[in-house]
């Protein structure tokens, strides 16, 4: 089979296509056969070497999230059967042709969905079911922020939240990804480059913040958050060492926790995987969840994804398709 392979560390230009021998299955797998392949910002942490797979995972073909159909079920497989179309969350190895894939962590695909579309679902909402309605514990009627929100995590956050009942806001580097905030759910969103979100949002307080930047917006989200207050972390793109204001964090009993799913175990995920097929999956199927692809690139330009990727001149996902 042919994959898009990190042929060392370094910029976008180390990506290629290469062959590969076609995966193996256990009994517990199915092969898929890939369509599409989510791009993350995992990916290009991996590719510039600072974001190794967990053990047992192929270091040098990314890629955390593919859609496709099912071409081979290992003996202990039950659900699946050769032709089903699904999508998965993976620990690696999605930039190919074929992945082996725990059938666990398999969804099918919603009706009414694309293959292609289907590709950008499983990382961003597996991500934030599990950071902001199970670590964040959010609620109908709460105040929800999330940094970055025309990202591919900011805009699923901004739609679950808006169809459970919370307040949602965001935060964004444009005016036009803004506008796309507020058309994803937001109630409010704060162009960075323009105002300051701390001021802006200081009289409405928030009860659950997800943050990918860190840095100096650690103290802000500190200072927003009401009593009981959640700050969840996914990433630290602006520094992972801030100074931790202790008292504040005692007076109004808030908590900071975060998380990473590559690593999890395998029960965990596939735990994960029943909660969303059951609480997000009818959202989509109905219409009120979008995947929100922004481009899809071939894998000879997996380089040019990655490019624009770095750039976060995107709204939405990016993905690969291989047909």
């Amino acid at each position: 089979m042919k994959a898009v392979v990190i042929s060392q560390p370094g910029d976008a230009d180390v990506l290629t296509v290469s062959e590969r021998p076609q995966p193996t299955i256990s009994a517990s797998q199915v092969l898929v056969k890939v369509h599409a392949a989510g791009v993350n910002r995992a990916d290009v942490i991996q590719r510039q070497g600072k974001y190794p797979p967990p053990s047992g995972v192929a270091a040098d073909v990314p890629g955390l999230e593919i859609s496709g159909t099912v071409s081979e079920c290992g003996a202990n497989v039950t659900r699946w059967r050769v032709g089903d179309r699904v999508c998965a969350l993976l620990a690696g190895g999605g930039y190919a042709e074929s992945v082996a894939v725990e059938a666990d962590h398999c969804l099918p695909i919603p009706a009414g969905v694309s293959l292609t579309d289907a590709a950008a679902l499983p990382e961003a909402v597996f991500t934030v079911w599990s950071n902001v309605f199970q670590r964040g514990r959010l609620q109908p009627g709460e105040h929800f922020l999330v940094h970055g929100g025309t990202s591919g995590i900011g805009m699923a956050a901004l739609q679950l939240a808006h169809a459970f009942g919370a307040h949602a806001f965001a935060t964004a580097g444009s005016p036009e990804k803004c506008a796309a905030c507020r058309a994803a759910g937001a109630e409010r969103a704060i162009d960075y480059h323009q105002e300051d979100f701390a001021d802006v949002l200081k009289d409405i307080g928030i009860d659950v913040i997800l943050d990918m930047v860190g840095g100096e917006y650690f103290a802000k989200n500190i200072a927003l958050l009401r009593p009981e207050g959640r700050l969840v972390f996914i990433n630290a793109m602006k520094g992972g060492k801030p100074e931790l204001a202790i008292h504040q964090i005692m007076a109004r009993r808030l908590t900071i926790t975060g998380s990473t799913l590559r690593g999890r175990e395998n029960g965990f995920k596939a735990a994960l995987a029943r909660d969303v097929e059951r609480h997000v999956w009818p959202l989509v199927e109905a219409g009120k969840f979008k995947a929100n692809v922004f481009r899809a690139f071939s894998p000879d330009s997996a380089g040019d994804a990655h490019r624009l990727m770095e750039t976060s001149a995107h709204i939405g996902k990016i993905v690969l398709t291989w047909v």
